[in-house]
């Protein structure tokens, strides 16, 4: 499996496990349906700016989206919630927060390494 499918399977087990449409993922990521399909479907690689949104959305790290381990699936289901409803500004609104999580998690991390 190539590195693109890796990461679409992972969009994909993300996106469904929180209860997300693939429509829901491209408004929240602020492209459209077809493209997001592309990339959940392994045809072409996100480009970096996408993944870290995808990851701040998501609430997780952004390499996990490039594994396959199970150490590492784990981690990506402890992120997955379930929202219905929601609007493009509540999607903005849940990336600026799991962004400032994901950065306090990082210094934590750091701060313990020390």
């Amino acid at each position: 499996m190539n590195i693109n499918q890796i990461v679409g399977n992972n969009l994909k087990k993300m996106r469904e496990l929180n209860g997300f449409t693939q429509d829901d993922m491209a408004k929240a990521l602020g492209i459209n349906r077809s493209a997001y399909s592309n990339y959940e479907s392994g045809l072409r690689e996100m480009p970096y700016d996408i993944l870290d949104r995808v990851g701040n959305f998501l609430g997780c790290e952004t390499y996990l989206l490039f594994e396959e381990s199970e150490e590492a699936q784990n981690e990506l289901l402890a992120t997955a919630f379930r929202l219905t409803g929601l609007s493009e500004a509540d999607y903005a609104e849940i990336i600026s927060f799991k962004d400032l999580v994901k950065t306090s998690l990082k210094l934590d991390r750091i701060a313990n390494e020390q």
